[in-house]
């Protein structure tokens, strides 16, 4: 079985190294935060001391980073993952990052013999945690086909979804999907509370109809309990927003909706809510309105 490396550790990635693990892979891995591989090393990984020892050690690198700058210097950098991989090496970056850097750092990567597909998830920590993550796919399909197995043990779905870059696209797409979903959601029950109706009956009332999604299902029992620790934060939804706005940009797209979400969440994260769960969007509209819209006791 191939040597697995896994770099980053954060909220998403030490949940779905550890699902690697109960499948069954090698693995070997590296962050900056200690804890977090010591944590994994207990499950059975091997600790890694260095971004160059992983590469070294590895057949298929994952990489799981906040953004495009920590990917191109990890992937990129000095005693980066190019500069330590052997050629044949499959790097697979599951961070949601910037197409154009993706397609960038793939090309780089082919120059040196190794391929890279972009494959960011979606799900959060809940869904991390039960390895049924949404995994959309860049890249070449026989590279595809010999790591869809592993991407298996992490989410419930792998897609392919076309060339290099490909699978950043689709999750921006999905970002926007899941803040308009969110923006939707605050809007509504703040109304239906400004109005004196309970919020947890209107989406009871609602949840079954055209209106019902798994944002719904997933996000207003939180708002309800008042509980906006972060399955994923505002301040990345924030990133992977401004990543969608550059990318409508590049291509002469329209995004106002993301435009005007994105000056809420920049306006919350300001206010210190960057860390919260982007759920807790609706902060927005319940400080403007002076409501909110938790669970009747």
């Amino acid at each position: 079985m191939d040597k697995i490396g896994f770099i980053g550790l954060g909220i998403m990635g030490k949940p779905m190294s550890k699902n690697l693990i109960k499948a069954g892979y090698d693995l070997i891995v590296f962050d900056l935060v200690e804890d977090a591989v010591k944590e994994v090393a207990e499950c059975g990984a091997k600790a890694a001391g260095s971004i160059a020892e992983v590469a070294q050690a590895s057949d298929v690198i994952v990489t799981m980073l906040p953004n495009s700058p920590h990917v191109q210097e990890v992937v990129l950098g000095e005693n980066g993952v190019l500069q330590n991989a052997k050629p044949g090496t499959i790097i697979v970056d599951m961070s949601s990052i910037s197409p154009v850097v993706s397609k960038e750092i793939t090309a780089a990567c082919a120059e040196k013999g190794v391929t890279m597909l972009d494959a960011p998830v979606s799900g959060g920590e809940p869904k991390a945690k039960e390895g049924t993550l949404a995994i959309m796919v860049g890249g070449d399909e026989a590279t595809f086909e010999k790591v869809e197995k592993m991407l298996l043990c992490m989410g419930a779905t792998a897609v392919l979804v076309g060339g290099p870059g490909s699978g950043n696209v689709t999750k921006l797409a999905n970002q926007i999907i899941v803040a308009t979903n969110i923006a939707g959601m605050s809007e509504a029950m703040v109304l239906a509370k400004k109005s004196g109706v309970d919020p947890e009956r209107v989406f009871n009332a609602i949840r079954a109809g055209l209106a019902g999604s798994t944002v719904l299902e997933m996000k207003m029992p939180l708002v309800l309990a008042g509980n906006f620790n972060p399955g994923f934060r505002i301040e990345l939804h924030i990133k992977d927003l401004q990543n969608a706005l550059d990318a409508s940009e590049a291509v002469d797209g329209e995004t106002p909706l993301s435009a005007v979400i994105i000056k809420m969440m920049q306006e919350l994260n300001e206010e210190g809510c960057g860390k919260n769960d982007h759920c807790g969007l609706i902060k927005y509209y319940e400080e403007k309105t002076g409501v909110e819209c938790r669970k009747s006791e």
